[in-house]
């Protein structure tokens, strides 16, 4: 049986401790809520002067390798700054271009076969220079199908769809998973390849997000990765999603937490603040400390990951965090709305953004039950 007290290390290097730093202070500067919501019904969701300025400060490069024009420190390092983007709920397509450039690092590998006329570090060095990238990933809406059902056929181009393709609207370079024979393979797709009706905007129930429908069938792909570097590849893009997520997540719940803490220091009934009431306070602690249990693990599953293939640890560390990350949220969400009353149902209060930011967190990269049973068998050996 697999021992469950696995590696539990956390550690926060210098450099990642600057990054949390001058990333918090980013958001406190460029996302106060009235920004934040003068985007929510916009096209993009985001600001693109804000993104300019990201891309500036190097935060598309930061996992990305020194030959790419990236830092090469690690996807883990990207996290201090996902969390911090996430207590602002600030909306931008930092998390889909990291993971783009992960998948297309770990599958163009020692053991990875590339066809097409762009290179990898060409590929890589425009996501580090700030194109948005995204990973195409879903036929249907099952993260946990091999969803491989698109297909590049014989002639080199493509058949099928996707769904659900993160800031597909506004992406410059597309990873999309297909088949190739009876093997799974990644195809790089370019904006000016795909036809005007291809892409279809979704609606979320996140006004921060954005993702659309995409038919790729007839396409000719700019690059083709194939090999079985693709399905350990592919497998790391997941757990790494998950992370990720989980991050965001956490840095969301941080945010909420703050809010309803105001709101109880300052909101009276019966001539007594609200936050006098055990009834409230409880539950407000039990957000404190599930937050900080999923700090915990998102930060230990940031310690794990590195630039090989993702070890059974940190694949563990990652399913905790989601599952953690995931719950303590939407309970952060659903107690704002419950202890702000008949306002906490209404657009003009926060409470909306972070429940609605919950239930998005909730889906991405599976819920907190798949990543359970995926975990059960992984400490219980089952």
């Amino acid at each position: 049986m697999t021992s469950v007290m696995g590696d539990l290390s956390i550690n926060l290097t210098e450099e990642q401790g600057m990054l949390l730093d001058v990333a918090r202070g980013f958001v406190a500067d460029k996302a106060p809520i009235e920004a934040v919501r003068a985007q929510l019904e916009t096209v993009t969701g985001f600001d693109e002067t804000v993104w300019q300025d990201m891309v500036a400060l190097g935060w598309t490069g930061i996992a990305l390798p020194e030959s790419a024009g990236g830092a090469a420190m690690g996807v883990g390092s990207v996290v201090p700054v996902i969390e911090s983007l996430g207590s602002g709920l600030l909306g931008t397509p930092l998390i889909s271009t990291t993971l783009a450039g992960q998948l297309l690092v770990r599958a163009g590998g020692p053991q990875g076969g590339s066809e097409g006329g762009a290179t990898l570090d060409a590929l890589l060095s425009r996501i580090a220079g700030g194109e948005i990238a995204t990973v195409a990933l879903l036929d249907n809406g099952d993260w946990g199908a091999t969803n491989t059902a698109l297909a590049l056929t014989d002639n080199g181009t493509l058949q099928g769809r996707k769904m659900m393709v993160p800031d597909a609207g506004i992406a410059s370079i597309y990873v999309v998973v297909c088949h190739l024979g009876n093997a799974p393979a990644l195809a790089v797709v370019e904006r000016a390849s795909l036809a005007e009706s291809a892409i279809t905007e979704n609606t979320l129930i996140d006004l921060t997000k954005r993702s659309a429908n995409v038919d790729f069938t007839g396409v000719k792909p700019l690059a083709t990765l194939t090999g079985s570097q693709v399905v350990s590849a592919l497998r790391d893009f997941g757990l790494l999603g998950a992370l990720l997520v989980s991050a965001e997540a956490t840095g969301s719940t941080a945010r909420c937490l703050n809010v309803i803490v105001d709101y109880l220091k300052t909101r009276k009934q019966f001539g007594k603040l609200i936050g006098s009431y055990q009834a409230l306070k409880h539950p407000t602690v039990d957000i404190y400390c599930g937050m900080e249990d999923a700090r915990s693990f998102v930060y230990h599953a940031a310690t794990l990951v590195g630039d090989e293939p993702l070890s059974v640890d940190a694949e563990v560390a990652c399913r905790m965090a989601k599952a953690q990350a995931t719950e303590v949220l939407t309970f952060a969400g659903d107690r704002s709305v419950q202890f702000h009353g008949g306002i906490g149902f209404t657009w003009d209060c926060d409470s909306t953004l972070f429940i609605r930011r919950a239930q998005w967190t909730r889906q991405a990269f599976s819920d907190a039950g798949h990543h359970r049973k995926h975990l059960g068998q992984l400490l219980l050996d089952s």
